[in-house]
């Protein structure tokens, strides 16, 4: 476990994210999110699709879409906003302090380049390497990503490799100038499970080796289970709980958690049983357009109190380190 009183390499602060389209009304993807992130440390951001996860991932390196704006907040990276940077000072951030695994490398690997060739501009973009320095950089990287013939690999083009490989060589590239915050956006989704256990297990030996902060972003919390040291829960574009991952498959505070811990970890009925109907969260979540006054997650609880649907819960710890925004846990009389 990562000592939480070092200084805070990422301190992001009431962040509010809102997309503008041409047609339609504006949606609030983020809405005040707070999160704190250490240097080595590995936090997980878990919650269902359309919660402001990715969007979070993007507003981190200022990679947002057009059609977004960040509203307020700040986000400081080793004392710096990043928000306010100009950019060509987050140019030479992105990639060499601040690198994104993507969640799809055959989208994000350019076709008509090799593997080799494509780790190596990273190199030549932020370090200050010949020709022939970059190419053994890269054939390190390749080896440290797990190929055993990196010297093949380099000259292969991205079609002729595998889901697996395709994510390793993205991986290599992620990493290939040592950054203090590494963010993996469900870099596993497009994997089989024993692929996700390989890539897992590199990433944890890329955070042993070098000291990498991980922001690990996935909407299934086994994930994070013996890889993360925190875990924040999103739903509807804010945080609701903070706590370690200890804490969240043991001891699971919000009615939201405890209903995606209970289904990750439910068994799949077989045989006779095949027919039987699996856990699942009643209801839907809510319209990002005309978002609740209360507790977002209050139509589908079933703790729900009147209180709820009035005022958006504030934050009580009913544990030490465990933050979570519910009136289970604190006054809720107007």
């Amino acid at each position: 476990m990562v000592d939480n009183s070092n200084k805070y390499l990422l301190q992001v602060h009431e962040l509010k994210v809102t997309y503008f389209p041409a047609n339609g009304d504006p949606v609030r993807a983020l809405d005040g999110v707070s999160l704190d992130i250490c240097s080595g440390e590995v936090v997980g951001i878990l919650g269902e699709s359309g919660c402001g996860k990715s969007t979070l991932a993007s507003a981190l390196l200022k990679m947002l879409p057009p059609q977004a704006k960040c509203e307020d907040g700040s986000i400081l990276f080793r004392g710096r906003d990043l928000l306010s940077l100009p950019e060509r000072d987050l140019r030479a951030i992105r990639g060499q302090e601040i690198s994104l695994i993507p969640q799809d490398p055959a989208l994000a690997l350019n076709p008509v380049m090799t593997a080799g060739s494509q780790v190596s501009e990273v190199l030549r973009s932020h370090l200050p390497l010949n020709t022939q320095q970059r190419r053994q950089g890269v054939l390190d990287l390749l080896r440290e990503v797990g190929f055993n013939e990196p010297q093949e690999i380099y000259s292969t083009y991205p079609h002729q490799l595998s889901g697996g490989q395709r994510q390793r060589i993205a991986i290599a590239q992620a990493v290939a100038c040592r950054p203090a915050l590494l963010i993996a956006d469900e870099a596993t989704s497009e994997l089989d499970v024993s692929l996700q256990a390989e890539i897992v297990t590199l990433l944890s030996q890329i955070r042993r080796q070098h000291g990498t902060a991980i922001l690990a972003i996935s909407h299934d919390p086994v994930f994070f289970a013996g890889f993360a040291d925190r875990m924040a829960v999103m739903y509807a574009g804010r945080i609701v709980e903070v706590a370690s991952t200890d804490v969240i498959f043991g001891r699971p505070l919000h009615p939201y958690t405890q209903a995606l811990v209970r289904i990750a970890t439910s068994s799949v009925v077989t045989g006779a049983a095949k027919s039987a109907r699996l856990p699942v969260i009643d209801g839907e979540t809510p319209n990002p357009t005309s978002l609740p006054v209360g507790c977002r997650f209050e139509p589908r609880c079933c703790e729900r109190m009147d209180v709820c649907s009035r005022r958006y819960p504030p934050e009580f710890m009913p544990a030490p380190l465990a933050n979570v925004n519910c009136f289970k846990y604190g006054e809720h009389v107007d």
